[in-house]
């Protein structure tokens, strides 16, 4: 049985990987697999495309600017078109932004949101409304642990996560009657180039594992899933010290 694949933000170091573990791994278990793949960098769009088309996929593409919000309907409507329907949708992109810019610039905290949650919604309306007429479907889209509290470091695009993670709650529960499953997938921090300046730790992800737990994730259409997991145990812990504990911590609340 074919399985129809779209991926926004597919040049990611994650979605890449994701792409690529479709390609090989499910192509074989599942029978043909179709990737639409939608990124903003052609080259790296063509690389990717070129690695998935190698493992016997189908594979197309569109290079498209998620933050152009008005066009969006048009790129998930092409997506659907060429695919011909969807089995599965998978929201990857994402930028970290500059936190001190977006404390002193609202142009900077507004590019900060439009990336993380205003794009990412003009893409989950037409495709839930898609998903929620044919009746079939899993969405998944990566968010972040960063959205379980506001912390100095990265309370921007902590925010714009979180806002983003309570609309999926939403959503999820309105698209449940016409089992269409919708997967949030809180994402730790993973060493990729988005983090290229970012001291590393044990608690780093690395992408072929992550994308490996996503993939597990929408196959079970797991409602929301912490990748790696390990993150369940640790953020009900980061999300529920107390305020005035946790402004005394420097390894949580400080820059």
């Amino acid at each position: 049985m074919s399985k129809r694949i779209v991926i926004f933000g597919a040049t990611s170091a994650i979605a890449t990987e994701v792409a690529k573990r479709y390609a090989t791994e499910r192509g074989g278990e599942r029978g043909p697999i179709s990737l639409h793949l939608v990124g903003r960098n052609p080259a790296k769009l063509a690389e990717v495309v070129a690695a998935c088309d190698a493992k016997g996929a189908r594979v197309t593409q569109e290079c498209a600017d998620f933050d152009h919000l008005e066009a969006n309907e048009g790129v998930v409507a092409r997506a659907l078109d060429t695919l011909g329907g969807v089995d599965v949708a998978l929201i990857a992109h994402g930028d970290l932004g500059n936190q001190l810019a977006s404390e002193r610039s609202f142009a900077a905290a507004e590019a900060t949101l439009r990336t993380n949650f205003l794009s990412v919604v003009s893409l989950l309306v037409p495709l839930a409304n898609a998903c929620e007429a044919a009746r079939h479907g899993t969405i998944g889209v990566i968010t972040s642990v960063a959205g379980e509290r506001g912390r100095p470091r990265n309370y921007t695009y902590g925010a714009a996560k979180g806002a983003l993670s309570i609309y999926l709650q939403g959503l999820r529960t309105r698209l449940y009657a016409a089992d269409v499953a919708v997967t949030t997938l809180k994402l730790g921090p993973v060493d990729t180039p988005m983090t290229r300046d970012h001291a590393k730790h044990l608690l780093f992800g690395q992408p072929h594992a992550v994308a490996r737990d996503i993939v597990n994730a929408l196959d079970a259409r797991i409602a929301e899933a912490f990748v790696p997991g390990y993150w369940a145990a640790i953020m009900p812990v980061v999300k529920n010290t107390p305020e005035w504990i946790f402004q005394q911590l420097p390894f949580l609340s400080g820059r």
